[in-house]
């Protein structure tokens, strides 16, 4: 079967099914997504220098002919060693390929090469070991670099590449109409996509990837659209404002700050129309988000419909029901809790008291929006930490009730340039001030030869009756990690708190251990949490007034301000000490940062600026297609074309039905799920 851009991947010439699964590994299904698949890098084979300038033990550029090739040699444990004589008409090298007979058959004698690798050896003999190489007479010599998986060499990447192009060049595509490449001053697609592969000039490479990035903040701008008008179509749940949240109010035992308000009346206002919200709501660690979710859970039930909030943890899900019940249960308003750890019995009963309406707010994790679970008259969603759930997820809850409104909260303070792409689809309430008597934390970076000091000061808070964290970086959840953060708990009750009670919490324990642990920290029998970041949100004790943070270079800022924000939430002055002996300029600039504000959207968007949006959630994943290409922090003013011109072709043709338009479609709908925008 002759391969098309739409075909089977293991259509394409040298594929087959083998290396299609190897593709598949990457994401790529069809050819098209190959040519999707965007350089990381490039090798500038012009650069190459004689043999005689090769820096030793660095990465040169060579211009090599292959004298002759020597047999292979095969040493103990099947690994093969082949080496060929070369020379650049002046000098000789030794080239050294192993374990990959394929590339050095390739190399044929007699022919030139440009070849880069590492250049060892010593002033009269010289060798360049496993060299990425293309022949001399290539038309092309900045070759791409890919991201690569286990059986997928680059050169293969390289060659399939080409012939995904041929195919392009065979079957143009073009996403944008002609006036809107006048307008923006774009180059067309196909010679975009073939200069972003291979191109043959730096200006070449830079347009092409200019076109790329706006084609890229479109479709993402064009999928949010229309994922927000989706959400515009009439719901079932019309609340009406007469009721209003006096009574809750005037029964809490403080008072809302002037951004909790404002919050809640926008919520409020929302609920009442006959579109449904579709609102974030986005507040500083411990800016009292939860107050507001619980007015606007009070106003649904006093208007006799079911409101259900998912939160991404266990951990975080009962403190939620914890805090929700102490607001609502006064005024008679039956708070449920749903997590996969309780008993099947349990569960039963739950999904009957949410089914029959008997509980008017449900608590949980993804076991609320599980298929067995069926709701009375779901009609206010909300999701906590919405960007550690994806866009499925989100609609999934959604679709337990009839167009219900949503609300999805963040602790995550976001700019306003990655919150436009990150939620789209959601307009935006922000409370930028902490409830009153909240006291600012103090925070000192220090390095590790004060660790001792540091420690002599948490065991004078300790003695005081405070509590603390000590935090240790666990991101990739791996065994040596946990082996280290076991490992220091251990020392740590032997060393600098000994004779104080402490405790290990991380996430590879049950979630029933978890929630001892933290009930025993709660209720002060344990004096230190040590931790990892399964602390990060929603944890509330405040008699907690003291954290420490090893390895804190490893954290980003907006992370490291999200740790920090699990103290200083009672009547206490809070301290937050910083260790790192890492005195890298980035790395002290960060420590700077976080020591000389408190100011959550400040943090953030120095958090952008330094890490780029790829990084700024983490391993977290918020749900959207991944940007390959553009930089939001580096690409402000072609997003904001980008924006504008997405509002153009909608307001023209909000469905893209138009013919112009088909191909636009078809790749939005491929960056998104067709079920969610289709």
């Amino acid at each position: 079967m002759p391969a098309t851009l739409f075909s089977d991947i293991e259509y394409l010439k040298g594929v087959g099914k083998a290396r299609g699964e190897k593709y598949r590994k990457l994401g790529i299904t069809d050819p098209y997504e190959l040519i999707y698949h965007i350089p990381r890098d490039y090798l500038d084979f012009r650069a190459y220098v004689p043999i005689q300038q090769a820096v030793l033990n660095e990465y040169n550029v060579l211009k090599l002919t292959i004298s002759h090739k020597l047999p292979p040699q095969r040493i103990k444990g099947g690994l093969v060693i082949c080496k060929a004589a070369a020379t650049d008409g002046i000098d000789t090298i030794l080239v050294v390929v192993y374990n990959n007979v394929y590339a050095f058959h390739a190399m044929n004698e007699g022919e030139t090469y440009y070849m880069y690798g590492k250049v060892t050896g010593n002033f009269t003999r010289k060798e360049i070991s496993s060299p990425v190489y293309i022949k001399a007479s290539e038309n092309v010599l900045i070759q791409p670099i890919y991201r690569l998986t286990q059986g997928l060499s680059a050169n293969m990447i390289r060659t399939n590449m080409r012939q995904a192009l041929d195919l392009l060049s065979r079957e143009p595509i073009e996403t944008l109409p002609q006036d809107i490449l006048d307008r923006y001053e774009l180059c067309p697609l196909v010679p975009a996509l073939e200069n972003i592969h291979f191109p043959v000039s730096e200006t070449a490479a830079e347009e092409a990837r200019r076109r790329l990035a706006f084609d890229e903040l479109l479709k993402l701008q064009l999928g949010m659209s229309m994922l927000k008008t989706r959400s515009r179509k009439n719901t079932a749940y019309k609340m009406d404002s007469s009721v209003g949240i006096d009574e809750f109010l005037s029964g809490l035992p403080f008072e809302l700050t002037e951004g909790q308000s404002r919050a809640a009346n926008e919520i409020i206002a929302d609920m009442c129309r006959s579109v449904p919200m579709n609102r974030l709501l986005q507040g500083d660690v411990g800016s009292g988000k939860t107050a507001v979710a619980a007015a606007a859970c009070y106003f649904a039930a006093k208007n006799g419909i079911q409101s259900a909030l998912m939160a991404p943890t266990e951990i975080l899900a009962i403190q939620h029901h914890r805090t929700l019940s102490e607001f609502l249960t006064p005024f008679g308003i039956q708070v449920g809790l749903l997590t996969g750890s309780l008993t099947q019995k349990k569960k039963n009963l739950l999904r009957e008291q949410i089914a029959s309406g008997e509980l008017q707010v449900i608590v949980g994790t993804h076991a609320i929006i599980q298929k067995d679970v069926e709701y009375k008259s779901l009609g206010l969603v909300i999701t906590d930490e919405q960007h550690r759930f994806g866009v499925e997820q989100r609609a999934a809850l959604a679709e337990k009730g009839d167009s219900p409104h949503r609300l999805v909260m963040s602790a995550t303070p976001i700019p306003r340039t990655l919150a436009l792409i990150i939620y789209g689809d959601l307009d935006i309430s922000a409370i930028t001030q902490l409830p009153k008597g909240r006291k600012p934390i103090k925070t000192h970076a220090v390095t590790g030869k004060l660790r001792h000091r540091a420690f002599g000061f948490v065991r004078d808070r300790l003695d005081e009756g405070r509590q603390a964290y000590v935090v240790c970086p666990m991101i990739e959840d791996s065994d040596s990690d946990l082996f280290a953060v076991k490992t220091y708990a251990e020392n740590a009750a032997q060393g600098d708190l000994k004779g104080y009670t402490t405790a290990l919490l991380h996430g590879r324990m049950r979630a029933a251990e978890k929630e001892k642990v933290m009930k025993e920290f709660r209720d002060g029998k344990i004096q230190v949490l040590i931790c990892t970041t399964v602390v990060e949100v929603g944890v509330d004790v405040p008699n907690a007034a003291v954290m420490v943070i090893e390895n804190a270079e490893r954290f980003g800022l907006s992370q490291l301000h999200q740790l920090r924000g699990r103290v200083g939430r009672g009547e206490y002055e809070s301290t937050c000490i910083l260790i790192t002996d890492n005195l890298s300029e980035d790395c002290v600039k960060r420590m700077k940062i976080i020591s000389s504000t408190s100011d959550g959207f400040r943090i953030s968007e120095e958090d952008l600026k330094m890490r780029g949006p790829g990084d700024f959630f983490g391993s977290a994943q918020h749900g959207l297609p991944p940007l390959k290409i553009a930089d939001i922090a580096c690409n402000m003013e072609l997003m904001n074309k980008a924006q504008t011109c997405a509002k153009d072709i909608l307001a023209d043709d909000p469905e893209l039905s138009k013919p112009q338009h088909r191909t636009l479609k078809m790749d939005t709908l491929r960056l998104f799920s067709k079920d969610i925008i289709g």
